[in-house]
């Protein structure tokens, strides 16, 4: 069956062809889920409530570009419409620190180690390094998705990878911390 049947079959609410679409793209929306999400349990709690809003909205998807990215979009949208109502996302100060940049010598951080020091960051701080560094994202963008002006999603960013880079260079000679050499 083709995507554009297995898209058709689930605009009208077929709940095999349902089946089969979140087969297909749960292990490529879950990623985004994860990126977006405090821990494992949150990122899995958006991945079932996104697929409910995906079948809820299917019927908006109009085959014009692909719907991988649709469904993307969705997703983060719905992601961060749960973060919208809290009021982590302004800074009172707007102070921009100047850009970060991380050294990592000749060692390399490992995946599994990036996603752990990415997920603890404060939300605020999570959300716009996702937005702008992950999924490339304009500061304009990213101050209207999250419904915050310009500067903040500037000064979010900077203290994310600052914040990031600590945690790289404190933990650098940990040896319980997994490295990829």
């Amino acid at each position: 069956m083709s995507i554009e049947q297995l898209i058709d079959d689930c605009k009208d609410r077929d709940i095999k062809a349902q089946e089969q679409l979140y087969k297909l793209y749960a292990p490529r929306l879950y990623p985004v889920c994860l990126k977006y999400s405090r821990n494992y349990v949150e990122a899995q709690d958006n991945l079932q409530e996104g697929f409910l809003l995906l079948f809820d909205k299917i019927h908006l998807f109009s085959f014009k570009g692909s719907f991988e990215g649709w469904a993307k979009r969705l997703f983060i949208n719905y992601i961060l419409q749960q973060y919208r109502t809290e009021s982590f996302l302004s800074l009172v100060d707007e102070n921009i620190a100047e850009e970060v940049e991380v050294d990592l010598e000749e060692e390399e951080v490992s995946m599994d180690f990036l996603l752990k020091i990415i997920q603890e960051l404060p939300d605020r701080y999570r959300l716009v390094f996702n937005l702008f560094v992950i999924d490339g994202y304009s500061h304009n963008e990213i101050a209207e998705m999250l419904k915050i002006n310009i500067g903040t999603s500037k000064s979010n960013l900077s203290r994310a990878k600052m914040i990031l880079k600590q945690k790289i260079e404190h933990n650098s000679g940990t040896k319980n911390i997994p490295f990829v050499k």
